[in-house]
């Protein structure tokens, strides 16, 4: 099959737009949309200091990546990575590989932060002590940490390699549970205090797409799969809206502008209140954080 826009041969069909693809227009059309959010939504402004969300994983990999490449002439934005590893034996050695390998190529100051740092146990440690789930403990953590060494290192902004995917399953996931306050902290630009405002460039790039633009450009990304990451309830969303994609392309950005145009009746609500927690001091919605909470603090 041939590119809608050239005669080279197509990498990919996008059912949603009904587009053919060549290698080159796929990436124009990917790094097109991350540019066009984030000049929508102002995820960048002039002198940030912006930290990335470092996994290794193909979504913050592609995320430095493009980032890097639309701001690498800018003097007065500058990239820094964090990578947090929760200690996940047979997994978190490879990935961590990657971000290194990612940020030494392209010279970018890498800080690595660790649970065992930070809790004194790994996830690991943790999942055989705690009677909560692997990755509520693992979420609730790992962003404990992006958002304190993000606030240390003096980042204006935290970067997520939070895709499509990712968008339109947690919108769906809150609409299902009526969580209204959660929807309105996934707006872009919502700033709350003691916490560093996170940016999702990748929120319109369907995950498979993100996948194919880290091989055509050959980054050092990890496919596997998270060993716990059958346990998360995400998985039964992510097959409902993976189900109804195939007989109607289009759904997850159906999800993602529906989202978009009640935007401004969300910001209209009440902000959350938000407080130092009385065991760590980090910001919390309660008198104790969630984080002291799981860890019995």
């Amino acid at each position: 099959m041939k590119c809608h826009r050239c005669s080279k041969s197509a990498v990919i069909h996008q059912r949603y737009s009904n587009a053919h693809l060549c290698r080159t227009h796929f990436i124009d059309d990917v790094e097109r949309k991350i540019k066009r959010d984030i000049r929508k939504f102002k995820m960048v402004e002039r002198g940030d200091r912006i930290a990335v969300a470092l996994s290794g994983g193909k979504d913050s990999i592609v995320l430095l990546y493009v980032l890097h490449k639309v701001f690498q002439d800018r003097r007065d934005i500058e990239l820094l990575a964090i990578t947090i590893d929760e200690g996940i034996r047979g997994y978190r050695e490879h990935t961590l590989k990657h971000a290194v390998d990612i940020t030494g190529k392209l010279g970018i100051p890498h800080t690595i932060r660790s649970f065992d740092e930070g809790f004194r146990a790994t996830l690991d440690d943790l999942t055989d002590k705690k009677e909560y789930a692997a990755c509520t403990l693992c979420g609730v953590l790992r962003k404990n940490l992006l958002n304190k060494a993000a606030r240390e290192l003096g980042a204006d902004k935290l970067a997520i390699g939070h895709n499509l995917d990712d968008e339109a399953q947690t919108i769906l996931m809150n609409y299902l549970r009526g969580d209204m306050d959660r929807l309105k902290r996934m707006l872009p630009g919502i700033a709350q205090p003691g916490l560093v405002m996170r940016i999702k460039p990748l929120r319109s790039i369907p995950e498979k797409e993100v996948a194919l633009y880290a091989l055509l450009n050959n980054l050092p990304v990890s496919m596997d799969e998270c060993p716990y990451a059958g346990e998360a309830l995400r998985n039964e969303i992510r097959e409902i809206i993976n189900n109804y994609e195939v007989n109607h392309p289009g759904t997850k950005y159906s999800l993602l502008g529906g989202f978009d145009s009640i935007s401004e009746a969300l910001r209209m609500k009440p902000n959350t209140r938000i407080v130092q927690c009385n065991r760590c001091g980090e910001p919390s919605s309660e008198d104790v954080c969630k984080t002291c909470r799981l860890l019995n603090n």
